[in-house]
């Protein structure tokens, strides 16, 4: 089981909403945290807030710009131990009026961010034989969601990347686990409340959402338990298993293949 305590998180995405949640989350744990993210503002109030958290400025669209922020927070606190891909957020609107722009910024942001975020930390944790990788896919990546063409396909790709990445690497001492938050009451949501097309208000006006430090106790104690999947309430719960029905049994039938 992965021990938080005393180990060193880091997290993308980490200066608001579900990232800096769970950056708070992790101190209560005894873990050294590291937040990563682009807003210099947002990151020097992270600063004056948790003073025990080391903060870098860096972009997960770019691997170039990243890789100089993970060395900076883990001079100060040592190898990652666990990372947390939590950087990103939604362009909701109808799909033949999104143009390719918004899909290519999606996929760069919600898909590509995470996958630049492992590839930054996982030389490392091979080198040692251990390590967690935490990706923020949502429930928006277990089936299609009215309004949300250009997010919710990239999140689909978390979620996929997340289960090939356990696949490889199980076996090498990494643990991983994806994460499936529902709506959720932080500055990204409330942006996209401004420009959701009027269904998709209607049917997610019908679902309360939920707190950010919600989210951040379920990643917490997900990462602890060693899950490949971890929602935050009862309903992203059952979505997630009726998407992954055959998920448990093709897993363990490609382990005991790779262990032979």
């Amino acid at each position: 089981m992965t021990k938080l305590a005393g180990a060193h998180a880091v997290i993308t995405g980490g200066s608001e909403g579900i990232g800096l949640a769970t950056a708070r989350a992790c101190l209560r744990r005894g873990t050294r945290v590291s937040v990563i993210a682009r807003g210099p503002d947002k990151l020097a109030a992270v600063g004056r807030a948790e003073p025990d958290i080391a903060t870098a400025s860096g972009d997960v669209t770019d691997p170039d710009a990243l890789q100089p922020a993970i060395a900076a927070v883990t001079e100060v606190h040592g190898a990652c131990d666990v990372i947390i891909a939590c950087a990103g957020g939604a362009r909701p609107g109808y799909v033949e009026q999104l143009d390719a722009d918004t899909f290519r910024e999606q996929v760069e942001l919600n898909y590509l961010g995470v996958v630049h975020t492992v590839q930054a930390v996982l030389p490392s944790m091979l080198e040692r034989g251990r390590g967690h990788l935490v990706l923020v896919s949502s429930v928006a990546g277990l089936f299609g969601v009215f309004g949300y063409g250009a997010y919710a396909p990239a999140k689909y790709a978390v979620r996929g990347f997340g289960h090939t990445l356990d696949a490889e690497l199980r076996h090498r001492g990494i643990t991983v686990s994806i994460v499936y938050p529902p709506d959720t009451r932080t500055p990204g949501f409330e942006q996209e409340n401004r420009t959701k097309p009027p269904e998709t208000v209607r049917v997610s006006g019908a679902i309360e959402p939920v707190a950010p430090e919600q989210v951040a106790a379920a990643i917490v104690r997900g990462i602890e338990r060693d899950r490949l999947t971890i929602t935050a309430d009862r309903q992203s719960a059952v979505l997630a298993r009726l998407a992954d029905l055959h998920g448990p049994i093709v897993r363990a039938t490609m382990r005991r293949m790779l262990r032979r």
